[in-house]
């Protein structure tokens, strides 16, 4: 399955359908690298232009990175639907089958696995987002804005898609260590959000 290369079309008629894959963690991968190259975007507006001259060598660095968190977190699509797969396989066995449970175990810890790289990913992306607000072409600002709501959702696509696995582990040391990571990366990340989108809202 190609998800990465599908059409809009293809990808969201697959969302919409009775199968596993793609789901909340591959739409959340999705909505995080639109919305960072939207970030990149405010870049590529701003580079060039006399007024923001002095900020340019900043405003490379940060697409540069940008960039790359983009095709990231494309490539997070692949590797949710990959992680997946032997989960939802799992699920199907026989609750008195031998070696279910250890089975069950793995697969919860691979299929969390990802969510939590596309939830860190795009908190990173939002500290991006900040300094794409700040700094590049104020004509551009919407579309910082745009960028970071659709990180924020992102965020909060990619945590529930953690805890949902986290839920079912009886490993509950790993489990809730990892929940409390979540818990914290969402209450900073969409405090910050909220920030940066209400501090180009005021500008508008």
């Amino acid at each position: 399955m190609d998800l990465i290369n599908s059409s809009v079309a293809e990808f969201t008629e697959l969302l919409a359908s009775k199968t596993s894959v793609p789901g909340g963690g591959g739409a959340s991968a999705l909505v995080a690298s639109i919305g960072i190259a939207l970030g990149d975007m405010v870049g590529e507006f701003t580079v060039g232009k006399k007024k923001y001259v002095d900020v340019e060598p900043e405003i490379i660095k940060l697409m540069e990175k940008a960039q790359k968190l983009r095709v990231d977190l494309l490539q997070c699509i692949e590797d949710d639907a990959v992680a997946f797969e032997p989960l939802s396989k799992a699920y199907s066995m026989p609750k008195e089958a031998e070696g279910r449970d250890e089975i069950m175990e793995k697969c919860l810890k691979d299929a969390a696995s990802v969510p939590m790289h596309i939830l860190e990913l795009a908190c990173e992306a939002v500290d991006l987002q900040r300094e794409f607000a700040d700094k590049g072409s104020v004509i551009m600002i919407s579309d910082a804005a745009t960028g970071v709501a659709m990180l924020q959702g992102a965020i909060k696509g990619a945590a529930v898609n953690v805890k949902i696995n986290t839920k079912s582990m009886k490993d509950r040391t790993y489990a809730d260590e990892l929940d409390r990571r979540v818990d914290v990366l969402v209450k900073e990340y969409v405090s910050r959000a909220d920030d940066i989108y209400s501090d180009v809202w005021n500008r508008l």
